[in-house]
This record gives C-alpha cells, structure tokens and sequence, in this order.
C-alpha cells in the first residue's frame, strides 16, 4: 500500500549566477531521487524557496530539465531571517511511495549546518 511523504532538502550555493543555482538545484534533486529511490511520477509537488540573496534563476528550471516538468513546482522566497544561512536553497517535495518507505532528507555542502540532528540528511 502506498502513502503520501514529504521531505526536506537544502544546499549552499556559492555565487549568485543562473549556472550556480541551476547546478545547485540539480545536484540536490539528484541526490533526493537517489536516497529515496524517486522519479517524477511518484512526485506530486515541490515547492522551492531560496533566501533573499539568491535571484539569478528559478530553482523549477532545473527540476524541470530533469524530467519534473508534469509536476506542479513552486518558487517563493525564505524568510530573511538575521543570522540566518546566506545563499540557501530548500525543497519540500511531495510523494508517493510504499507505506515502509522512509523518508531520506538531504542536506548538501553548507546546508548541512541547517539539520546536523538528521543523520539521515547527512
């Protein structure tokens, strides 16, 4: 039997340009379908966020090279928070899979200081 999830992930980006946040967005997508053994179709949606000092490209734009372009993406921005992580980009993703699935959050290069309590997401 199946059930709908939902995971987490982030990942540094280390310069405001298109190629770095679509490279950035594509290597944390890779490495979420890869944990959790994913593909689009099972994907029901994705919402991204990026903090305030990240404007260059949309994170969809890689999602969708990677064949989620049938899955329902949405951009918004982090709530600029003081203190908080510079040049992060986050995903929560939707999904479908078997009821003894575990979700394997992703946390990627600086993102890994955002949940260093999920081992899982290391």
């Amino acid at each position: 039997m199946e059930r709908l999830f939902a995971l987490r992930g982030a990942i540094g980006v280390d310069v405001n340009e298109r190629d770095a946040i679509l490279g950035a967005t594509d290597a944390l997508m890779r490495e979420v379908m890869r944990r959790n053994d994913l593909h689009p179709d099972v994907v029901v949606s994705c919402i991204f966020t990026m903090t305030e000092d990240l404007d260059a490209e949309f994170p969809a734009v890689a999602a969708r090279r990677l064949g989620f372009d049938r899955v329902p993406l949405l951009c918004a921005r982090e709530i600029p928070v003081p203190g908080a992580l510079p040049r992060i980009i986050r995903l929560l993703a939707h999904y479908y899979a078997d009821d003894a699935h575990t979700a394997r959050h992703v946390y990627l290069g600086a993102a890994q200081a955002l949940r260093q309590d999920l081992e899982s997401a290391q």
